[in-house]
């Protein structure tokens, strides 16, 4: 055998006639460890078999690779990730094309000799040598061939070749493989991840536009502040009407009370002054304490006669006990009509409806409603017979229908909450005619603004229309307030005609933060939702005096979760309730 050393020094070839078999016992044994002429690999058989297993082994793992490939791909979004078989295709044939376009490089020639269709010089099995050896190469560090001295023994020329270079690194391949099955365990992590975001997103963003929601009511406090100078005025402007008011009624009544709120609407309109030159005292302190005083003006302002008459009736306090429900009923539409009010006609001295009972369905949606169902007394309530129905609007949308549970029959007219206003109506059961008056108030709530929540909001229950051994009453919210509890007393002109609202006391208690609000002499009661089976009457204010007291605690037991209405009736002391379609009646106890 010859050294062929014509070849710059990169490759190593043994040429003559022993090329092709040993070509064919290379192809067939991989990649030995010692080459020489005689072909001896008894030493390393055992060695070259298990790599020759570990190749198949090999192989195999390359489509799970190609699938982690796919995987990857689909969790980043990216579908064009080059799978490893197209990556290893790309790379040899570039490489088999670098060799043909390169006459000096060693292996040109077989390249040429095999691509013309000789198989005498290279067989099949010697190609696919020939691309896993240059798959071997293109994972070295220096891509570089090894050159090989040879040496004349015995009429023989012998050369030693070390192969390493291109055993299988079964070391690094079993490391590659174990990231390889970390960065699968993590991309299953990671999809599994991206899934369960997907999935919560839409519960993430109602709650966000439920949050925003609650907050837009709210939204002039950005906008506008509490110490701008706007504000500033507006307080100004409510001071001059309130000092008018004070100075009426001190030159009516001339007291000590009178003279007190005298004095402290003159201490009052100093601080103004000073801020105007200088904000110096807290504006909403300053608020606070004319809200303080204007409930002490409305509570000595002139009361009519009716009020006084009815005033020995007031004397017991407030309620220190409920009872357990004494009737129990579903109301005549069905328990599916969640929402509306009833109870007993509630004007003392009333003579044409003295023992009526009545119940308004919000029949449409739950919110908007155009009749009222009266029965002449309480057995034909009990046994829903004998009944008249009457229609007050020509629609659920008309401008005198019904928004929100918030009626009550006081004699013979029904006082509700118009439809899409701030106004209250009156409805004549005689005459079929229907009077409104505005509520009076800065930004007052209705359509759903100011509802009645704490736990569930009962949907545009914004004014609530209620009556007492007083009178009437309407209680809402407005902008003005902060969302919190305005009472107005509300008194119908019989000459004239008219609705009016008499008398307003603004309180310190946020309406969302109650489930629902009743009027018993003159007394505003609250109440908070407990639990599914139970309500708690929890505060009290008291338009007589201006006073709150927030630590009451007085259940009410119902038989389903929502409160659609709640109102107390002067005839009988009872409170009544509309409970999700069930009709609850509870003794008042004082």
């Amino acid at each position: 055998m010859v050294v062929d050393a014509s070849m710059s020094g990169s490759w190593w070839m043994c040429g003559s006639h022993d090329v092709q078999d040993l070509m064919v016992d290379f192809c067939r044994t991989y990649l030995g460890v010692n080459l020489d002429n005689k072909l001896d690999w008894s030493t390393n058989m055992d060695a070259v078999y298990r790599k020759g297993q570990s190749h198949p082994f090999f192989l195999r793992r390359l489509s799970r690779l190609d699938k982690l490939v796919r995987k990857a791909g689909s969790v980043l979004g990216t579908h064009s990730l080059e799978t490893l078989g197209k990556a290893v295709e790309r790379a040899t044939g570039a490489k088999v094309k670098a060799i043909m376009n390169n006459p000096k490089h060693p292996l040109y020639f077989k390249v040429q000799e095999s691509n013309s269709g000789s198989g005498r010089l290279i067989s099949l099995c010697s190609l696919i040598m020939l691309l896993l050896l240059l798959l071997l190469l293109a994972s070295t560090g220096d891509g570089q061939a090894q050159r090989v001295a040879g040496k004349k023994k015995n009429d023989v020329c012998a050369c030693e070749v070390n192969s390493t270079m291109w055993s299988f690194p079964a070391v690094k391949y079993e490391a590659v493989l174990q990231q390889v099955e970390t960065c699968e365990g993590s991309l299953n992590n990671l999809q599994e991840q991206v899934q369960l975001s997907h999935e919560r997103l839409p519960q993430i963003e109602a709650v966000i536009k439920n949050v925003t929601a609650r907050l837009e009511p709210h939204q002039y406090l950005h906008d506008q502040g509490l110490y701008t100078a706007l504000s500033l005025r507006m307080l100004g402007q409510e001071l001059s009407q309130l000092e008018t008011d004070v100075s009426d009624i001190h030159s009516q009544l001339n007291n000590a009370q009178t003279q007190k709120l005298s004095k402290e609407v003159g201490r009052l309109r100093m601080n103004v002054d000073r801020m105007k030159m200088a904000d110096t005292i807290n504006l909403k302190t300053v608020k606070e304490t004319l809200r303080h005083l204007k409930n002490g003006v409305e509570s000595c302002k002139s009361i009519p006669t009716d009020f006084r008459g009815i005033q020995k009736l007031c004397f017991k306090g407030l309620i220190t006990d409920i009872s357990d429900p004494v009737m129990t009923k579903v109301s005549p539409h069905g328990k599916s009509y969640i929402s509306g009010s009833w109870g007993k006609q509630a004007q003392i001295d009333s003579e044409g409806q003295k023992n009526s009972y009545w119940v308004q369905t919000l029949l449409s949606s739950h919110i908007l409603g155009n009749t009222l169902r009266v029965y002449q007394t309480y057995e034909d309530f009990m046994a829903s017979t004998n009944y008249k129905d009457f229609t007050f609007a020509s629609s659920y949308s008309h401008a005198d229908a019904i928004e929100g549970p918030s009626a009550v029959l006081y004699g013979e007219a029904l006082y509700y909450h118009c439809y899409r206003s701030a106004d209250v109506c009156r409805y004549d059961m005689n005459s079929n005619a229907v009077k409104r008056v505005t509520l009076p108030g800065i930004g007052v709530g209705f359509n759903n603004k100011f509802p009645y929540c704490y736990y569930d909001c009962r949907t545009h229950s914004d004014v609530d229309v209620e009556a007492d051994e007083t009178g009437l009453w309407a209680i809402y919210a407005t902008v003005g307030n902060h969302g919190n509890l305005v009472v107005s007393r509300l008194a119908w002109d019989n000459e004239a005609e008219t609705l009016n609202v008499s008398q307003t006391w603004e309180t310190r208690l946020f309406k969302k933060a109650v489930s629902n609000a009743f009027m018993v002499c003159g007394v505003l009661y609250a109440t908070r939702y407990v639990d599914e089976y139970r309500e708690e009457v929890f505060y009290a204010f008291d338009t007589a005096t201006g006073k709150h007291d927030s630590s009451l605690a007085l259940p009410l037991e119902k038989v389903a979760k929502g409160v659609a209405s709640l109102s107390y009736n002067p005839t009988n002391n009872q409170i009544y309730m509309y409970n999700d379609g069930y009709l609850l009646a509870y003794q008042a106890n004082f």
